[in-house]
C-alpha cells in the first residue's frame, strides 16, 4: 500500500542539496515498510541497520565521527558496497544510539552525497528531551496513520479518491458518490489508519480480527511506557493515556486532570502529556482567547484538548461495537461526536494545511457564554474557523456567535452533508477535510 509521503521522498532523492532525513512517527504506522519499499524500488541497493535489534552497530560510532570511516565499516559489516548515488542507507530505531543521531550532522556537512534516512518509533521523545544536532543539518518528515484519502487508495477505491482530489469548488458531487464516500468513512472510523488493520480489512473484512490487531497495538504502546521510562513516569503516562477515552467522550472535551485522578495536578502530569505528544500518540489542540495571528500568542492558560493519533485505535479504546457501522449515521454522533472530532483533528494534522511547517499546532476557540468553535487554523496568513457537526444538523449557533464577533472572511462547517456554500458559510463533507485549504 503506497503512502502519500512516497512522492515527497522522491523529491528528496532528486535534490542535489539533500540532507539526511529524520522520519518520525508512532510505532506501527509503517515507517520501516515505507523506507524499505522506497529503497527497493528507487535504488540499486538498500542497507538496513536497526540499532534496537543489533547493539553491535553502536561500536562504529564510538570514536571520533568520521563519515568516510563509518561508511567503510558499515559496508564491510553489511557485506554490501555502499555507493553514493545508488545506495540508500537506512538507520532504523536510531534513537537507541545517540552518537549515530549526532553523526547525521557530519554526514550533512562532510558527505552530503550519501542518501541517508533515519527513523525510530520514539525518536520524537528523544528529540524532545535534547536535540543531538544543530537545526538545519537534517530534514524532518512525519509519517502518520493512513489518512482517509490514503485509506481509499489502500482499499482500492481510487476513483472515489480522485473525485475528492479533483474538487476545487463547493458544487455538490453526485449523491451516489457522496453516499459511497460516507459509507467508507464509517468503515474508516472503525478500522482507522494503522497499516496492519487496513491490510486485514482488505484481506477478509472481518472486524473482529481488526479489533484484535488494534488491541495488540495498544498493548505495545503500554509496554513502551514501562520499557522506555522510569517506573513512576510510566505510571503517570499510563494514567494519562487511559483517561483519554473518557475525556473525549464527554460533551466538553477540554482535558481535565481530575479525570485522571481526584488529586491530579498539572505540574505532576505535564511531562507525561508531553511524552505522549513527542511519541506521536496524541495531538494537542490549544484554546485561544482571540483569533488573531500569531495564534500561539493568544492561547488560554492551561486549556487544551488531547486527541488520539488514530480514530480506529480510539474506537478500540472505547470498545465501539461493529454493529454501529450498519446504522445510518450513529457512528458520527456516538459518544458526543468523539470519533468525528478526533477524525477532523487527524486530517488537519496529516493534510497539507501545515505544508512546509515543522511545528503543527491545533487550536480551538471558546468564550464565556459556552460558544465553542472546534478548530481555528491559519492558512495564507488568514484565520479560518471550522465547526465540526457530528450529524446532519445545520445549526450554527457557535459559528454564528463567532461570525458576529469577529466578521471573518468565511465561516467553515463540516458534517456528513454534501458540499454547499451559502453566502460566507461554507459546508465541507467530512471526507473532504484534507482538501479544505485548496477549496478555500
Amino acid at each position: 500500500m503506497k503512502r502519500d509521503l512516497y512522492n515527497k521522498l522522491m523529491v528528496w532523492k532528486k535534490n542535489n542539496n539533500r540532507k539526511p532525513i529524520i522520519l518520525k512517527g508512532a510505532r506501527q504506522v509503517g515507517k520501516t515498510y515505507l523506507i524499505k519499499e522506497f529503497g527497493k524500488n528507487e535504488y540499486k541497493n538498500i542497507v538496513y541497520f536497526n540499532f534496537e535489534e543489533d547493539q553491535n552497530l553502536s561500536f562504529f560510532f564510538e570514536k571520533k565521527i568520521n563519515p568516510t570511516r563509518i561508511i567503510e565499516q558499515l559496508s564491510i559489516y553489511s557485506e554490501t558496497k555502499i555507493e553514493k548515488d545508488n545506495t540508500l542507507i537506512f538507520f532504523d530505531e536510531i534513537q537507541q544510539c545517540p552518537r549515530a543521531l549526532t553523526s547525521l550532522k557530519y554526514f550533512c556537512e562532510l558527505s552530503d552525497t550519501y542518501h541517508i534516512i533515519s527513523a525510530g518509533s520514539l525518536l520524537g521523545v528523544k528529540l524532545g528531551h535534547k536535540s543531538q544536532f544543530p537545526v538545519g543539518k537534517v530534514e524532518f518528515m512525519d509519517l502518520y496513520p493512513f489518512s482517509f484519502m490514503e485509506f481509499l487508495s489502500g482499499i482500492g477505491k481510487h476513483k472515489l479518491r480522485q473525485i475528492i482530489d479533483d474538487k476545487v469548488d463547493f458544487n455538490s458531487i453526485n449523491q451516489s458518490f457522496h453516499n459511497e464516500l460516507i459509507y467508507f468513512l464509517k468503515i474508516y472510523f472503525y478500522v482507522g489508519g494503522m497499516p496492519e488493520a487496513i491490510f486485514q480489512y482488505t484481506k477478509n473484512g472481518n472486524f473482529l480480527d481488526i479489533r484484535v490487531i488494534q488491541n495488540n497495538i495498544l498493548t505495545a504502546y503500554l509496554n513502551d511506557f514501562s520499557k522506555h521510562t522510569s517506573k513512576s513516569e510510566a505510571i503517570r503516562i499510563t494514567e494519562t493515556w487511559n483517561s483519554l477515552p473518557n475525556q473525549l467522550a464527554k460533551e466538553n472535551k477540554k482535558f481535565k486532570y481530575s479525570e485522571i485522578s481526584q488529586n491530579a495536578r498539572s505540574r505532576d502530569y505535564y511531562e507525561s502529556i508531553q511524552w505522549l505528544i513527542n511519541a506521536g500518540l496524541v495531538y494537542k489542540s490549544i484554546s485561544i482567547k482571540v483569533p488573531k495571528l500569531p495564534l500561539s500568542g493568544y492561547i488560554s492558560d492551561n486549556a487544551f484538548k488531547l486527541y488520539v493519533l488514530d480514530v480506529g485505535l480510539l474506537s478500540a479504546l472505547l470498545n465501539l461495537p461493529q454493529k454501529v457501522i450498519a446504522l445510518p449515521d450513529k457512528i458520527f454522533s456516538e459518544y458526543n461526536g468523539v470519533f468525528t472530532e478526533n477524525f477532523v483533528a487527524q486530517e488537519l494534522i496529516t493534510g497539507n494545511i501545515f505544508k512546509n511547517v515543522y511545528k503543527k499546532d491545533l487550536y480551538y476557540w471558546s468564550n464565556e457564554s459556552s460558544a465553542e468553535v472546534d478548530f481555528i487554523f491559519n492558512y495564507n496568513n488568514l484565520v479560518f474557523p471550522l465547526e465540526v457537526k457530528a450529524g446532519i444538523s445545520k445549526r450554527k449557533t457557535s459559528l454564528k456567535i463567532y461570525g458576529e464577533k469577529y466578521s471573518p472572511k468565511m465561516l467553515l462547517r463540516t458534517n456528513i452533508l454534501n458540499f454547499k456554500k451559502q453566502d460566507y458559510i461554507c459546508n465541507y463533507p467530512l471526507y473532504s477535510i484534507s482538501k479544505i485549504h485548496e477549496i478555500i
